[in-house]
C-alpha cells in the first residue's frame, strides 16, 4: 500500500507519517518542502502517481474565516481532482469536532472541506478531532487582556496529537468509512479551568477571567459545541502525561 500524506511536515503530519510507517506501508510525505503545493497544484500529479490512499492533514495559514475557507476550498479541490486522475482509492481528511454545528470561522472552513469530500467520487473517511493540547496552549498565550486571560467556560476534551495521528493511520490502512469518525481526549475539562492549569504548568502568573463572550479561535461556541458525540473514540494521553512529555 502506498500512502501520501499531504501536509506531512506539520505538527500532526509528521506524527501521522511515523504512525503509518509503524503499519509497514510505503509512506510518501507531500509538502512544499518536497515540491508539492496544494494551492497551486504544483507537484501533485507526480506525488500521487501509483498512490492507494491520501491522508490530508494540510492546514490553513490562519484561523480567520475568509482565509481558511479559501485555503480549504482550493486545496481540497486540487487534492481530490489530482487523486481522481491518479486512481486513488481512499481519501482521509482530518477535520474538527463541531464542523457540523458551528457554521462560522475555522469550523465553517472545515465544513466546506468535508462537503467536498462527500461530493467526490473517491471513497472517503473524515476524522474529526477535538482541540489538541497544543491548540489550547496556543490559545492561552494569545487571549490576554489587561486583567488576565479571557476564556469561555465551555466544555472540552483535549486530545493528544499522537493519539490523533494514530487514529488517522489506522483509518488510512482500513476500508473507507464513507462517513465520520470522531476522536477525543480521555478527560473532560471546562476550558477556563484547563487554561489555568496550562498557565500554572509553565509558570505564567496571569489570571484567567471566565468570560462567556470570549471566542475560541475567533468563533463563539456554546457550552457543549466542542464536545464529540457519545460514540467518539477515546484517546489515551491525559493532560498530566502530556505535560510530562512536553
Amino acid at each position: 500500500m502506498r500512502v501520501v500524506v499531504a501536509g506531512a511536515t506539520g505538527l500532526i503530519g509528521s506524527r501521522t507519517v511515523a504512525k503509518l510507517r509503524d503499519h509497514g506501508v510505503e509512506v510518501v510525505p507531500a509538502s512544499r518542502r518536497e515540491g508539492v503545493d496544494v494551492i497551486t497544484g504544483q507537484g501533485l500529479t507526480v506525488a500521487l502517481r501509483g498512490t492507494d490512499v491520501i491522508v490530508d492533514v494540510t492546514d490553513a495559514p490562519s484561523r480567520a474565516e475568509a482565509t481558511s475557507v479559501e485555503f480549504f476550498g482550493t486545496s481540497t479541490t486540487n487534492l481530490l481532482q489530482a487523486a481522481a486522475s491518479a486512481g486513488v482509492e481512499h481519501y482521509v481528511a482530518l477535520s474538527v469536532v463541531g464542523a457540523d454545528r458551528l457554521q462560522q470561522g475555522y469550523f465553517r472552513a472545515k465544513a466546506v472541506q468535508e462537503e467536498q469530500a462527500r461530493r467526490s467520487p473517491i471513497p472517503h473517511s473524515l476524522v474529526r478531532a477535538t482541540p489538541f493540547f497544543e491548540s489550547v496552549d496556543t490559545l492561552s498565550r494569545s487571549t490576554a487582556h489587561a486583567d488576565g486571560v479571557h476564556v469561555a467556560p465551555v466544555l472540552i476534551r483535549p486530545v493528544s496529537t499522537d493519539d490523533v495521528a494514530a487514529e488517522l493511520a489506522h483509518v488510512a490502512v482500513g476500508l473507507p468509512l464513507f462517513g465520520v469518525l470522531e476522536i477525543a481526549g480521555p478527560e473532560e475539562y471546562r476550558l477556563d479551568d484547563l487554561t489555568a492549569k496550562l498557565l500554572a504548568a509553565r509558570g505564567d502568573l496571569r489570571g484567567v477571567v471566565t468570560d462567556a463572550h470570549a471566542p475560541f479561535f475567533g468563533t463563539m461556541v456554546g457550552e457543549r459545541s466542542l464536545l464529540p458525540r457519545t460514540t467518539a473514540h477515546p484517546g489515551h494521553e491525559t493532560l498530566t502525561q502530556w505535560l510530562v512529555r512536553r
